[in-house]
C-alpha cells in the first residue's frame, strides 16, 4: 500500500513539473525576478524612420531592464516578420515586441508564439479586437484619436468648409486604418474628402509626392487641405505643392519627428500629430520585465500624442529622430 501511494505521489509530482514547463509568461518557467531575458523587436522596415529610431531606443533602454534584444525587420515583407516570430519560438526567446506591416497576416505565428510561452507585446500597432487575446499588452499611441483630433483641428480652422485629399501610408497597417477612420470621425459635415490614396510601397515619400502630383492634376485649385499620414510623406507633399505654385494648401502630417517639427516651424506644415516612440519602448520593456517577474500589467497602454502647431512648437522638446 505504501509503495502504491509513493508511486502515485511521484506521478503527481512529475505532472506538476511538466505542467510548469508549459505554463506562465516567458519561455523559462524557473525564472527568478530580475533574471536576464531575451526579446526580439519585429517591425516592418528600418527604412521607416520611426522604426529605426524605436530600435535605437530599445537598445539604449534594454539594459535598465536586464533584457537583451535582437531585431527582425524587412522592407514591408510580412514573410520576414513571420520568419522572425518563428525564429523567436525556435530559439526560445522570452519576449516579442512587434509592429507588423499587416496585423492579420501575423496572427497564426503569434498564436504559436503565445502557446510557446513567449510574452507578446504589440508595439505601436494593435491587433484586431478578435485577436487581442493573443497578445499580453499593447503599448502605443491611439491612432484613431490622433486622426480624430486632426479632423477636429481642420474643422475649427475651416468653419465655412473645405476640400481634403488624403495621402495614406501602407494599406492594411493598423496605424493607417485607424488614422483614416479617426479623421473621418473628427471632421465636420462641411469638410469634404474629395480623394484618397495609399502609398503602394508603404510609407514611401517618393510615392507620396507622386500621389500629390496626381491629385493636383485631377483636382487643382479645389484642394484646400492635405491629410498625410506621416511627416516624411508630408515633406514630399509640400514639395509637390510648391512645384505647382500651391503654397496656400493646409498640410497635416503625423509622427512629430524632427522633419515634422521643422516644417511646422517653417510654416509649410500646419500640424504634426506627434508620437513618442521613446515612451513606447520604455513602456514595452517595463511591461515585459513586470510580466517576466510574475506581475501583472494593463493590457492597453496608451502613450499620449502632441498636437504640434506653430503656436506651441517652440515650447515642446525638439524630437531626436
Amino acid at each position: 500500500m505504501k509503495k502504491r501511494l509513493l508511486a502515485i505521489l511521484l506521478v503527481a509530482a512529475l505532472v506538476v513539473v511538466l505542467a510548469a514547463g508549459c505554463n506562465g509568461a516567458g519561455s523559462q518557467p524557473d525564472r527568478q525576478p530580475g533574471d536576464p531575458a531575451r526579446a526580439m523587436f519585429i517591425t516592418q522596415a528600418m527604412s521607416n524612420a520611426s522604426q529605426a529610431f524605436s530600435w535605437s531606443e530599445f537598445q539604449r533602454l534594454m539594459g535598465d531592464f536586464n533584457i537583451e534584444m535582437s531585431v527582425a525587420a524587412g522592407e514591408n515583407e510580412v514573410a520576414v516578420e513571420i520568419e522572425g516570430i518563428e525564429r523567436a519560438i525556435a530559439e526560445r526567446y522570452d519576449v516579442i515586441f512587434i509592429n507588423p506591416s499587416n496585423i492579420d497576416a501575423v496572427v497564426p505565428a503569434l498564436t504559436r508564439a503565445r502557446e510557446a510561452g513567449i510574452i507578446i507585446g504589440m508595439f505601436s500597432s494593435e491587433l484586431a479586437q478578435e485577436h487581442q487575446h493573443i497578445r499580453h499588452f499593447f503599448a502605443g499611441s491611439d491612432d484613431f484619436e490622433g486622426g480624430r483630433l486632426a479632423g477636429q483641428f481642420v474643422s475649427a480652422r475651416f468653419p465655412d468648409g473645405a476640400n481634403v485629399v488624403e495621402v495614406g501610408g501602407q494599406a492594411g497597417h493598423d496605424a493607417q486604418i485607424k488614422r483614416h477612420d479617426g479623421f473621418r470621425a473628427g471632421i465636420a459635415d462641411n469638410i469634404i474628402i474629395i480623394d484618397s490614396q495609399n502609398a503602394p510601397g508603404g510609407w514611401n515619400a517618393h510615392e507620396a509626392r507622386g500621389i500629390m502630383e496626381d491629385f493636383l492634376i485631377t483636382h487643382g485649385d479645389a484642394i484646400d487641405i492635405v491629410w498625410c499620414h506621416w511627416d516624411h510623406g508630408a515633406s514630399a507633399v509640400i514639395e509637390a505643392a510648391q512645384a505647382a505654385g500651391r503654397d496656400d494648401i493646409f498640410i497635416i502630417g503625423v509622427d512629430g519627428n524632427a522633419t515634422g517639427y521643422r516644417q511646422v516651424m517653417e510654416g509649410t506644415q500646419a500640424l504634426s500629430v506627434g508620437q513618442s516612440f521613446t515612451n513606447m519602448a520604455h513602456q514595452s520593456l517595463q511591461n515585459a520585465r513586470i510580466l517576466l517577474d510574475g506581475g501583472n500589467v494593463p493590457e492597453v497602454n496608451i502613450i499620449p500624442m502632441d498636437m504640434v502647431t506653430i503656436e506651441n512648437v517652440h515650447d515642446l522638446p525638439f524630437p531626436d529622430w
